[in-house]
């Protein structure tokens, strides 16, 4: 019984090491630039979102950039469906700075789906991407 339960775990942990290699082999670099940047100040804050992260902050993949690069790219992002969000994050602070309900910072979404009263709805943005690629998205800005 215990020779059966170890090779049973065996396995198991070869299947699923094998289903982490096949998606790590299969995810790709994309590559997001966003035109209509207003200065180069402060940085470019890019997610890639699935429907239930999209317009929040916790998507599961995201990069980093300086906004004078005009783009980012976000690694090992797995063949799918995805929703791409970008923050203009003029003053540094990470976020998304408001004043009231109107963001003082731009932001831009994949297929640059409109914005009515609120960010767009996670099909209005959805793009399907391979292994890897570009993805282009005009920054708004509402002051």
């Amino acid at each position: 019984m215990y020779c059966f339960t170890i090779r049973k775990a065996a396995v198991a942990v070869t299947a699923v090491a094998g289903l982490l290699l096949a998606q790590s082999a299969e995810a790709g670099d994309l590559r997001v630039e966003v035109t209509g940047l207003r200065s180069s100040k402060g940085a470019l804050l890019v997610a890639v979102c699935t429907p239930e992260t999209f317009a929040r902050r916790t998507c599961p993949h995201v990069a980093t950039a300086p906004a004078s690069a005009g783009g980012a790219t976000v690694r090992n992002v797995p063949p799918g469906i995805w929703a791409v969000q970008a923050i203009h994050d003029e003053d540094g602070n990470g976020i998304l700075t408001r004043r009231g309900v109107m963001p003082d910072e731009g932001m831009a979404f994949s297929r640059d789906a409109p914005m009515r009263m609120g960010p767009p709805r996670f099909a209005d943005a959805a793009v399907e991407l391979g292994e890897g690629g570009t993805v282009k998205m005009a920054m708004r800005y509402f002051k």
